[in-house]
């Protein structure tokens, strides 16, 4: 036999293995990450782990303000003095800040004067009113020192020695609802983190049920020569880690970014007129390292939804 007649035969032995679709020539990937629909799944990924570190970075902002706000608050009670016919209102403001100055563990007492006491009215009543007629309760605010008061013993000389005019406020109603408010903010933010990893998974779900009906022949083949479910399963879950390892590093970067761009523009407000009203709100628009470690580890927790549900959705569609 010539060799040309064993070339062309060795060719033709070769030709169909170049008509193959490239699923099933040799080296080709199990499951190609690099297909329209693997773009689209790293997209809705990124998409997804965006939201989910967005909600997580809004509720750290608001926890660590609010932590802000109750350790201001907490340093500071308030006494109030209410003026009363036939009596010196500034005698009895002198007799409150004294009783309060000699409680120990108070660091210092302040009385506020008329003309401060009246102001603290004008966002609700305006500028230019005279309330010199008007019995506006003078206050007296009183900062704690490192130690504990006792503010109850306090709230009884006071009652004692000025009955029915002064009265103690620890304001401890207010730092109540403050932390309710912001538990409930951060509960809601955590509830929304889990939900997008719901939404992630079952998007992953469906995206492995397409892979598979796409690769039913390579499967079947596959396990015609003796490959096992773990095999097949792991494949799946390989490609689909990297899929949601991609996703979730973009989504995670652009909510890290979206952050930054927020902490800097609150930086420019805060040179502005509104300045003290944002640092007020959101203190500096930080999040701190825990937040940056939330951000970066929804992308992570991202990623490891999409290998573990692209596996268990293979296991029970060859089970």
């Amino acid at each position: 036999m010539s060799d040309g007649a064993t070339l062309a035969r060795g060719k033709r032995r070769e030709a169909p293995a170049a008509d193959l679709p490239p699923t099933l020539r040799r080296n080709a990937p199990l499951v190609p990450t690099d297909t329209s629909a693997g773009r689209a799944l790293a997209a809705v990924i990124a998409i997804l782990t965006f939201l989910a570190a967005l909600c997580a970075g809004g509720a750290e902002i608001v926890a660590t303000s609010a932590a802000q706000w109750q350790g201001s608050v907490a340093q500071e009670v308030t006494i109030q003095v209410r003026p009363s016919p036939g009596r010196d209102t500034d005698a009895d403001v002198a007799k409150a800040a004294a009783l309060a100055s000699a409680t120990p563990g108070i660091a210092a007492t302040r009385p506020f004067t008329k003309a401060e006491s009246e102001r603290l009215l004008e966002p609700w009543l305006g500028t230019g009113l005279d309330l010199g007629d008007l019995p506006v309760p003078r206050l007296i605010t009183v900062r704690l020192g490192s130690g504990t008061p006792d503010l109850g013993d306090l709230r009884r000389r006071l009652a004692e020695s000025l009955p029915g005019v002064a009265s103690l406020d620890d304001h401890a109603l207010w730092l109540s609802r403050l932390s309710t408010m912001a538990n409930t903010v951060v509960g809601v933010g955590v509830a929304i983190v889990g939900l997008v990893l719901v939404a992630t998974g079952l998007a992953v779900t469906f995206a492995t049920r397409g892979a598979m009906a796409g690769n039913r022949e390579v499967v079947e083949v596959l396990h015609f020569v003796g490959a096992d479910a773990d095999f097949i399963a792991r494949e799946f879950q390989r490609r689909f880690f990297r899929l949601g390892l991609r996703g979730g590093a973009i989504g995670a970067a652009a909510a890290l970014a979206v952050i930054g761009a927020g902490g800097a523009l609150a930086r420019v407000w805060r040179a502005g007129p509104a300045g003290d009203e944002i640092e007020a709100l959101f203190g500096g628009f930080a999040i701190g390292w825990r937040g940056y470690a939330s951000v970066v580890l929804i992308g992570v927790i991202a990623s490891v939804v999409t290998a573990v549900v692209s596996r268990l959705t293979v296991r029970r569609f060859l089970d």
